[in-house]
């Protein structure tokens, strides 16, 4: 199974993809950025776009997009807003399954802790997925990181239901 994570953003945001057949193996991973000095829908219209592009030549089977949270820069929450539903009209356009996943779960999920700085998420993701040279930005190695709670929770969800089949 494919599963791309995405770390929404405005000016940056992150996407990754992995496979978890038999074991977690990273495919590609990149960011796409959006230029400050042009107009607002334009933007949104570029990364609709670039996702798009990245849907369509990686095939995932499944999306893992970080949940809402609140900051208390209105300015940068409202772009993250907007931005995180052109990522999500996208993935309903293309016709994965969509797990969006708090923030504190998928640091949980990847460190085992949810109050994980983004080093020690970056380290873990790098471990995990064996990738030796420094990711950067920092939205990539979230981006990963969703794909990799994305992972465990369909894993998981796959192993109750067999389970539960078998009773």
């Amino acid at each position: 199974m494919r599963i791309i994570g995405i770390d929404p953003g405005y000016a940056i945001t992150g996407w990754g993809l992995i496979e978890n057949k038999p074991d977690l193996k990273v495919i590609e991973y990149g960011a796409v950025s959006t230029d400050a000095g042009i107009p607002p829908a334009k933007r949104l219209l570029f990364l609709y776009n670039e996702i798009n592009e990245v849907l369509e030549t990686f095939k995932p089977d499944a999306a893992v997009i970080e949940s809402l949270f609140f900051s208390t820069n209105k300015k940068t929450a409202s772009g993250v807003f907007q931005a995180r539903g052109v990522l999500l009209l996208a993935l309903e356009n293309y016709g994965c399954r969509i797990l969006e996943i708090p923030p504190v779960t998928i640091k949980q999920s990847v460190t085992g802790s949810g109050k994980a700085k983004k080093d020690e998420v970056l380290r873990m993701v790098m471990r995990l997925l064996k990738i030796e040279n420094k990711i950067s930005p920092d939205d990539i190695s979230d981006a990963l990181a969703g794909a990799i709670a994305g992972a465990f929770h369909l894993s998981s969800e796959a192993y109750y239901a067999a389970v539960k089949g078998a009773k």
